[in-house]
């Protein structure tokens, strides 16, 4: 089962920017779905953003426009670039994978986003 850790979460005024990392164990070449969940306090996890290894990236609606995700797998790390950070995006982000048929999940960064 792949170990994931995340890091770049931090403090960041409304307008901001932040770069979270996520590493993995292994090799990522070959991890089908890897993704970026996000929780707020009292709320659900959510999904933020998906990176396949073949075919179309998947962005929430909500953050359409300010984040990026992409992966690379010479370093067996995906990011999520985050833009124009609004408070609604405070929470904690954790990065998801599915490999060989199990899915692992990060222990999460704390990203808050102050108005």
């Amino acid at each position: 089962q792949v170990q994931l850790v995340e890091s770049g979460g931090g403090l960041v005024q409304a307008g901001g920017s932040l770069r979270l990392s996520c590493a993995a164990s292994e090799t990522i070449f070959n991890i089908n779905v890897m993704s970026w969940y996000r929780q707020a306090p009292g709320k659900q996890r959510e999904l933020v953003a998906t990176i396949p290894s073949g075919g179309r990236l998947y962005v929430v609606d909500s953050v359409k426009g300010r984040f990026t995700i992409s992966r690379d797998n010479a370093k067996n790390t995906i990011y999520l670039q985050m833009n124009s950070l609004k408070p609604e995006d405070t929470g904690v982000y954790y990065c998801y994978a599915v490999s060989g048929g199990y899915a692992s999940w990060g222990q999460g960064t704390q990203v808050t986003v102050s108005s």
